[in-house]
């Protein structure tokens, strides 16, 4: 297969790395970070033909990633955080275009298996509110968005499955923090590649569920799994689409 790849930091470079283990090509190496390769971008997936492109590029360069991917009928798999407040705004470039979108925060599959255990493990203390759940993240000091995208999904999770938290709080309490608020603590430092804890604290004891990476490559093989999943595909779709056999999701 044939590839596009949108985004050379460490991500792009781990992708590519990915990439050729099972065989696959990548014809195309663009940073949209270098201002004088923009206007490029579409003559290089003209000339090139990749058959999918990937992206890890930055939240403000997604929309255009998209939208240059649908007019070039190429199926896109974005890996990169922080644009989710346009994904109307894409999702209607995806669909009038035809095209494919495949997005995800985390393209790990220990991740997504850990999101569903989280989704259980609140179900079954929904009914004990003497615990007090929380969510724990860390990552290296170089990332640039917080709370990561994998921990918004985390306590959305919580939340949709837990009545007596109504909000998350991404900031210190001033006071007492309230009950209904779901502490969400987000701690940059050192060079971690990304650590997840969510906690039930009750008075008699704790129970804590955590994923640590040990590196980029779960995340790289994630993503080419993705890649070649969608090959072929229309519409709009998630990491979960791919590991668990889920409807187009938004």
């Amino acid at each position: 297969m044939k590839l596009g790849l949108l985004g050379l930091g460490r991500m792009g470079q781990a992708v590519e790395l990915a990439a050729l283990e099972p065989g696959h090509e990548v014809v195309v190496r663009y940073d949209p970070g270098l201002l004088e390769e923009e206007v490029e971008l579409g003559r290089l997936l003209e000339e090139e033909k990749p058959e999918v492109l990937i992206d890890f590029t930055t939240a403000e360069a997604v929309p255009e990633s998209v939208r240059r991917a649908v007019a070039a009928g190429i199926p896109i798999v974005v890996g990169t955080t922080g644009w989710q407040e346009d994904l109307p705004q894409i999702h209607e470039v995806v669909t009038d275009g035809g095209g494919a979108l495949l997005h995800a925060a985390n393209f790990s599959v220990g991740v997504a298996l850990f999101t569903r255990l989280i989704d259980d493990a609140a179900g079954l203390f929904a009914r004990f509110p003497e615990y007090d759940p929380y969510l724990l993240e860390h990552h290296h000091r170089g990332k640039s968005d917080a709370p990561s995208g994998t921990a918004v999904r985390l306590s959305d999770t919580l939340l949709a499955s837990l009545d007596r938290k109504s909000r998350v709080l991404t900031e210190p309490p001033d006071g007492t923090i309230d009950p209904a608020a779901l502490h969400v603590v987000s701690l940059r430092a050192g060079h971690a590649f990304g650590t997840h804890e969510v906690g039930f604290d009750g008075e008699a004891d704790k129970i804590i569920l955590r994923h640590e990476a040990r590196g980029r490559q779960g995340f790289a093989r994630g993503a080419i799994l993705a890649s070649e999943w969608i090959l072929g595909k229309t519409g709009i779709f998630t990491f979960d689409d791919v590991l668990f056999g889920r409807s187009p999701d938004a």
